[in-house]
């Protein structure tokens, strides 16, 4: 396989996404939607800080340090907003086979694995672009208001730009993720169903009620916003005991480099699904 082959293909799945308006509108959702959610944490946080100073926070009394706050804050682009790039890799593909442009594609580039995989090094660098355009959001808001209300927004740690760094590359796998889905679904409608009713209602109230039983908090781990979560090293979601004395303790995450595995594991096993029921056979 020629290097210009690979390049040609890589050009034209890109102009294919530059040519639509999803991607830019996604952008200014998740922006938005980010800043909304960071903001909220970070004005919570900052009550929570002067409600226990002023209570004179005893011993046994939740403490939030800066870096931990600064960090859930920032995460929430990833915890709740990884939907946005689900969506896109979902659409993407769903677009295509609405619109059968893939046949062209395919004609001018008959092999589908070259394609496939062209496809999905796009769609993980659009969303990557996804995920700067939330933490735009989320830094821009969260650090605003945590600095407005006496706190400090952790901007010169490294380990708060090591959390960032992180959710870019979580979002960029689930554009994947949502690429795989499309093609197996292939309705968009029910793509954008799917998504936003997963990530938005189920996913969150499994891990919820599975924090009241050992074995079934062991398995909520392995749920793919918790794996992003893990991955990630910070999320609200996954600090519901230490925020909130009433939630059960949960079982530890499953730690950074097993939350990358587990979440790369559900993009391959996506693509891989939709390569082997319908990209080599029936999507033209």
């Amino acid at each position: 396989m020629s290097d210009s082959r690979v390049v040609r293909s890589l050009s034209s799945e890109w102009r294919k996404v530059l040519s639509t308006k999803l991607w830019w509108i996604l952008a200014i959702v998740i922006a938005a939607y980010s800043a909304m959610i960071a903001s909220m944490f970070a004005f919570m946080f900052s009550a929570m800080g002067d409600m226990l100073a002023g209570a004179g926070a005893g011993a046994g009394a939740p403490q939030l340090p800066a870096q931990s706050a600064a960090n859930m804050v920032y995460s929430s682009v990833s915890t709740f907003g990884y939907v946005v790039p689900l969506l896109l890799g979902a659409l993407t593909a769903t677009g295509e086979l609405r619109h059968r442009t893939l046949g062209l594609t395919f004609t001018l580039e008959p092999r589908r694995g070259l394609v496939l995989l062209s496809k999905t090094a796009v769609l993980i660098v659009f969303g990557v672009l996804l995920g700067a355009a939330g933490l735009l959001g989320a830094v821009g808001a969260g650090a605003g208001v945590t600095a407005a209300t006496g706190g400090d927004p952790m901007l010169g740690s490294g380990e708060t730009w090591a959390v960032i760094g992180r959710v870019l590359a979580a979002l960029g796998i689930w554009a994947v993720i949502g690429f795989g889905i499309g093609v197996l679904v292939r309705n968009q409608a029910i793509a954008i169903v799917i998504a936003l009713v997963f990530t938005q209602f189920v996913e969150p109230l499994l891990r919820t009620g599975a924090q009241f039983w050992e074995w079934s908090a062991q398995i909520a781990k392995f749920l793919p916003g918790a794996a992003t979560d893990s991955f990630v090293g910070a999320s609200v979601m996954s600090s519901l005991s230490s925020l909130d004395p009433s939630v059960p303790q949960g079982s530890s995450a499953l730690g950074i480099w097993a939350g990358l595995a587990v979440l790369v594991a559900y993009a391959v096993v996506a693509v891989a699904a939709g390569w082997l029921l319908r990209w080599r056979r029936d999507v033209v």
